[in-house]
């Protein structure tokens, strides 16, 4: 009988199985192959040779893929590409902000594993979550988890109090890399601070380090609907300035979370594909700080009680707004809008620097017939309570009753009449020109008769500083306006607001609420209008001098500038790229004397070939984001 053979040594051939599966950015000593894809090895044996017909070798192996996509300029895009774009501002002005995801950069895989051992499952029962790491639904709701820091040691605390002094401003960060290292060095201590597009971007970064189709979505003006029903209450008082909510509902300027692409046989099918993922820590899912994974299509089709969170995510893109007015201790419905939250929905284009508008992949048209049956789908699902997820164990209440008559009740079927059908008087906001940082806003109110009646109007302007989250913070700019109208009459009020009476009040979001409720002598009915501006900064320039080639010096320029008449200290130049810079830069600018433009030289050499990505952020003691960055492509070295 032939003796049995003995491995002596396996040739994992990792340097070649690593370039076939696209993972020797990461590494080249170690075999890291992915899902579904073939790999060689090879076998030495110590006592003698492989005798083919004799000896028999058997490989049990496990090669599901239920993350794979079929669509090769997707797969580069969503699992490969190391930089992007998230979009912050507002629905009326879209800025893309550049970011360095990085997951190919040294140790991040390993700090990717770390974190999965970090969480909760893991240290609760290590052999059941490591069971389960092949199931992407377990392994994003992990993931998702340990991103924030709520429940446990994540990697980022939440802050957006505007109080940043013993961490870093959310603004500042250019990068995931920079977070994720910071983390694992100091003993996976959570790092200060982050806010929604943060927790997306770090999240981002593990998902496709891990392997796992992954993108950053935001999306404008987004619900935050804390009692289920669907309706995001406002309220103002008679100046029109917004108040705080006792409720907590709030409507997001933006809020930016992630989609992952995965199968779901847990769900019927036709809902696997993309699903969101939200790791920004506003209610509990199971009984921890985690959001998804929720189908983008059951969102769509209102299908609420599929798992997982799916009715807070529904409501994020598609809640109604009730706006109330607050005076003398009694509420009063001003209106409500079925269509002012879910505008936008936005991610970076395939394999180009364009965004991308999926709005109609999260709802049907506003207005549409569709999008409201679907709206009612949802919410008698929701009032039946046949949903599994306990996102919220509260009973679902109605709509707040209003103290006035029955005829301003809510009508789930039609929107209510706005009080300016029934004054017959519209007011618009109009800016006069673009709203830059350190300059005046100018702006103009619109108000228009439609009726054939003289109308006599007072209007209460107001405006306040707002954070991305929709958080009021207090007025500083107030004003009333006496309008006579003559039938079907147009006329504007001008309206101007100085750098010196919103400067020491902007937060660094940067985002100005200017309001107006009007009301007529012969109408109990008031007209309330707001527009948000968002002030804009000059971006950094960034200029490649000379030809980049791996290992080989290459010089880059930075130009940047005050934008503002006074003077600004302590400013910090930021400047990170995956494959050209091994760690993050940080110069120190010290003082910039009013509007002055300067520059510096920066020396590195690229390690990786390719398309990359420079980031670059510059904060003073009066910014936190001025932002700016360059693509390069690398060629190989000769």
């Amino acid at each position: 009988m032939a003796q049995g053979l003995e491995v002596a040594l396996t040739d994992l051939q990792s340097s070649r199985n690593n370039v076939r599966h696209h993972t020797e950015e990461i590494t080249v000593d170690h075999l890291l192959v992915r899902r579904g894809q073939a790999f060689n090895l090879t076998l030495y044996f110590r006592n003698r040779g492989f005798q083919p017909g004799l000896d028999n070798i058997i490989f049990v192996v496990e090669t599901e893929d239920a993350v794979y996509l079929d669509s090769e300029p997707q797969r580069q895009e969503y699992v490969m590409n190391d930089y992007g774009f998230i979009y912050q501002g507002s629905k009326n002005w879209i800025r893309p902000c550049p970011w360095n995801y990085g997951q190919f950069e040294e140790k991040i895989i390993d700090i990717c594993l770390k974190l999965l051992d970090k969480s909760l499952h893991f240290q609760t029962d290590p052999a059941t979550d490591c069971a389960l790491r092949g199931s992407p639904i377990y392994v994003s709701r992990v993931v998702c988890a340990m991103i924030n820091s709520n429940d446990d040691n994540g990697v980022l605390n939440g802050n957006w109090s505007e109080n940043y002094t013993d961490g870093a401003n959310p603004a500042e960060w250019t990068g995931s890399v920079a977070i994720l290292k910071q983390w694992y060095a100091t003993g996976c201590q959570p790092v200060r601070y982050g806010q929604c597009w943060v927790f997306a971007a770090v999240m981002c970064t593990v998902m496709r380090c891990l392997g796992i189709p992954t993108r950053v979505i935001t999306n404008f003006d987004s619900g935050h609907d804390t009692d289920g029903n669907l309706i995001i209450d406002e309220y103002y008082d008679n100046t029109g300035r917004i108040l705080g909510n006792k409720k907590k509902d709030t409507i997001w300027n933006f809020h930016v979370w992630n989609e992952c692409w995965m199968a779901r046989k847990d769900l019927p099918p036709g809902y696997g594909g993309w699903q969101v993922l939200d790791a920004t820590p506003q209610e509990m899912s199971n009984g921890i700080y985690c959001c998804g994974p929720a189908s983008v299509r059951a969102i769509k089709d209102g299908e609420v009680d599929l798992n997982y969170d799916t009715p807070f995510v529904f409501s994020m893109v598609n809640a109604d707004c009730m706006s109330w007015l607050v005076q003398g201790g009694k509420e009063q419905k001003l209106h409500q809008d079925t269509s002012s939250v879910g505008n936008f929905i936005s991610t970076k284009s395939i394999q180009g620097d364009e965004r991308d508008d999926i709005t109609e992949n999260y709802k049907y048209e506003e207005g549409s017939l569709q999008e409201r049956q679907v709206f009612l789908k949802a919410l008698q699902k929701l009032k039946a309570g046949r949903f599994h997820s306990s996102r919220r164990g509260a009973e679902l209440q109605p709509s707040r009753p209003t103290p006035l008559s029955r005829d301003s009740s809510r009508s789930l079927h039609t929107p209510s009449l706005r009080p300016s059908d029934v004054v017959q008087v519209s007011l618009k906001f109009k800016l006069l020109d673009p709203p830059n940082m350190g300059q005046d806003i100018c702006f103009v109110l619109l108000a228009l008769n439609m009726s054939s009646q003289f109308k006599d109007l007072k209007v209460n302007l107001s405006a306040q500083s707002l954070l991305h989250n929709g958080s009021p913070l207090s007025p500083f700019w107030q004003d009333i306006a006496f309008i006579t109208l003559s039938p079907k009459e147009a006329k504007t009020y001008p309206c101007k607001i100085s750098y010196s009476q919103y400067s020491q009040y902007l937060s660094t979001d940067k985002l100005i609420r200017i309001s107006a409720l009007g009301e007529e002598k012969s109408s109990p009915e008031k007209i309330l209008v707001n527009k948000i501006i968002t002030l804009s900064y000059p971006s950094i320039t960034i200029n490649v001098l000379g030809a980049a080639v791996v290992n080989q010096p290459l010089s880059i320029q930075v130009i940047f500038s005050n934008p503002l008449s006074e003077q600004v200290e302590d400013c910090v130049l930021t400047v990170e790229g995956s494959g050209l810079f091994k760690k993050q830069q940080k110069v120190l600018l010290g003082v910039l004397k009013p509007q002055q433009r300067a520059s510096i030289i920066l020396e590195t050499v690229p390690f990786k070939s390719g398309q990359r990505q420079i980031q670059a952020n510059m904060r003073s003691n009066k910014f936190k984001d001025i932002k700016g960055y360059r693509n390069v492509y690398v060629d190989f070295a000769l």
